[in-house]
């Protein structure tokens, strides 16, 4: 990225991310979950959202439909589209993370050269990978939005998985067999993972 921002001076919180995750009682970090369209990342992480709610955890879910209504609306979806548009999610997660907040990211994001830049941007253990793990097959079968059968019939341009790659996590945090799991399952997955990390307490206790 060339930075066009000019005169600009970066101004320290006299708040810091310690004495927010103090105030919130858990530790920040970003869960990033990848997969194909309908894998399942937003069933999944909203998921995880409502059960870490109910445990008294701060949380926001970044859902690549909705952040595409404001922030990223002026993208479309080529392959330079799609590096910004998870450029801009990157950003904004790092924010939200020094905000004390357990940030939960769905989005696509098909190549690892974008998801490696968004974990560079927090310090290490703060970004854990979630890889959706669903065979195109199915993902096609469920087709919720019906945007498989557009990308079939042409009517949508570099659709991941048909006309552009996904390129699938080599050493995530975690994989999800959505396929197989039910959606408590993969909930519980992901749960013992941050009670693991340290970032929550454990929720049997």
């Amino acid at each position: 990225m060339t930075k066009k921002s000019t005169n600009t001076v970066l101004h320290h919180a006299s708040i810091s991310r310690a004495d927010r995750e103090v105030l919130h009682a858990h530790k920040s970090a970003i869960l990033w979950f990848t997969g194909l369209s309908g894998s399942g990342k937003s069933t999944l992480a909203h998921a995880v959202e409502y059960c870490l709610y109910k445990m008294g955890v701060s949380t926001y879910v970044l859902d690549g439909d909705n952040v595409r209504q404001g922030l990223c609306g002026d993208l479309g979806f080529t392959d330079s589209d799609r590096v910004e548009n998870i450029r801009r999610i990157g950003e904004l997660a790092k924010l939200m993370t020094e905000a004390g907040v357990i940030t939960l990211t769905a989005f696509i994001s098909p190549f690892m050269t974008d998801r490696d830049i968004a974990r560079k941007l927090v310090p290490p253990g703060d970004f854990l990978e979630i890889y959706c793990l669903c065979p195109i097959e199915t993902c096609e079968q469920r087709d919720v939005k019906g945007l498989y059968k557009k990308a079939r019939a042409g009517d949508i341009p570099f659709f991941t998985g048909i006309g552009s790659p996904y390129q699938a996590p080599k050493n995530p945090e975690l994989i999800v067999n959505t396929h197989e799991q039910t959606l408590s399952e993969s909930v519980e997955h992901v749960i013992n993972l941050l009670v693991q990390r340290g970032l929550i307490a454990n929720y049997n206790e």
